[in-house]
């Protein structure tokens, strides 16, 4: 015992450097900028619209948020000056949130709930046949009683949390009620960005080509095999770190609802469908959940095909992101790193079609990329943010994937 203590000494004595770890203390603001291209239903045409042949032209949305550790002096103040090639004015107001007064909520209990109905069939990979062993099925009614599926799996996405309302001491975003102004289909972010406020210290940076808004995805027209499958296939993104893809309907004369994704290995991607770090996409690229940035086409299985009826398929393509810091992290270890700002730009591009053939190739989703986004903005304008939605009739999907989403929430705790 005595030698194992003389050597540990030893060694801190000898290695005083190696062993010690850099303060550093977090930003004092934090600037989030989230960039979305959205092509065909995922840029809000509807099922009519789609199949009259009125085009999926893509739309370009921007989320902007401030978070500060510093109180306002007075009224929180604060705007981002953007590059004239955005062709939004010379600044967006980035708005402080008005605090909503909490409404008390009823008490729940296993008799006052209404007793869910039908199951869930997943499905997954790409590929003319589905695999051994699926699918995987969730009775609703066995979930809401708390009976855990035993071949259940869920993964977990990593990533850092942005600014938020109530998670930073002030806080301000854009679209907000002051300016939900669309963003233009040939708008640019490429430029020099200024961001200030009277709770935060200003922020100066500047975006290049390779973080601009990225294309929109160009599907190739659908069709099924003799098999009853249908390949989806589509043009490479540049930029692209992984493409993810999820479908959805329900299984007509049942009370069933099947969800289907392209990962080789069970999941659900319902967390997948959101912006994913680059390090994250990496890992679940090796994971087998994930497709890579060179993969441009996958086959929905026969079966899964036969059991949506006319399904709806989710597509992302993951984009890089762009992190600065100010100032630059210090080199000698046993200086402190002050951060005063940090600003993460991330990107992807999303879609959104009906598994049936004759979909796909139009307007926006085929292979005439953003030209005809513009031409489909400038014949109808693009959708307020804050315009109140119409009431609806649900559907057979609609009402199962409530009652689904209500016990699925008991089983992944959100």
């Amino acid at each position: 015992m005595r030698t194992s203590a003389a050597l540990l000494s030893a060694l801190a004595v000898a290695f005083p450097a190696s062993a010690q770890q850099q303060v550093v203390r977090p930003p004092i603001a934090l600037y989030w900028m989230s960039v979305d291209t959205a092509s065909g239903m995922g840029a809000g045409m509807n099922v009519m619209s789609m199949m009259m042949g009125g085009g999926g032209g893509a739309t370009r949305t921007l989320r902007l948020e401030l978070g500060s550790s510093q109180s306002a002096a007075g009224e929180p103040r604060a705007g981002h000056d953007i590059p004239p090639g955005l062709n939004m004015g010379q600044a967006l107001p980035l708005i402080t949130p008005q605090r909503a007064r909490e409404t008390p909520r009823g008490e729940y209990t296993p008799e006052s709930m209404e007793r869910p109905k039908g199951r869930m069939k997943i499905y997954w990979g790409c590929g003319e046949n589905v695999r051994a062993g699926q699918p995987v099925v969730i009775d609703f009614a066995g979930l809401a009683a708390g009976q855990r599926p035993p071949n259940m799996v869920s993964r977990q996405v990593s990533g850092p949390a942005g600014p938020a309302f109530g998670r930073n001491r002030t806080y301000g975003d854009w679209p907000n009620a002051e300016d939900a102004q669309a963003v233009p289909a040939n708008a640019s972010l490429r430029g020099d960005h200024l961001v200030k406020g009277n709770y935060s210290p200003e922020i100066k940076f500047a975006i290049g080509e390779r973080h601009d808004f990225m294309e929109p995805v160009s599907f190739s027209p659908l069709s099924k095999t003799p098999a009853g499958a249908i390949p989806v296939q589509w043009k490479q993104l540049a930029g692209a770190t992984g493409y993810f893809a999820t479908a959805m309907g329900a299984a007509e004369g049942t009370n069933d609802i099947i969800m289907w994704s392209s990962s080789e290995v069970q999941e659900m991607g319902g967390a997948l469908m959101d912006f994913v770090p680059p390090a994250e996409v990496a890992r679940l690229i090796r994971e087998k959940v994930v497709m890579p940035p060179q993969t441009t086409d996958c086959t929905v299985p026969g079966q899964v095909v036969k059991e949506l009826g006319t399904g709806f398929l989710r597509f992302v393509a993951y984009g890089d992101e762009l992190n600065l810091v100010q100032p630059p992290r210090p080199q000698d270890p046993k200086q402190p790193w002050e951060q005063i700002w940090a600003v993460k730009v991330r990107l992807k591009s999303t879609a959104g079609l009906l598994l049936a053939e004759g979909m796909g190739g139009m307007g926006g989703i085929g292979g005439t990329g953003g030209d005809v986004g513009e031409r489909a903005q400038r014949r109808s304008p693009a959708p307020q943010p804050d315009a109140p939605e119409q009431p609806q009739k649900k559907d057979a999907i609609g009402q199962g994937v409530e009652e689904g989403l209500k016990a699925l929430k008991g089983l992944f705790g959100r």
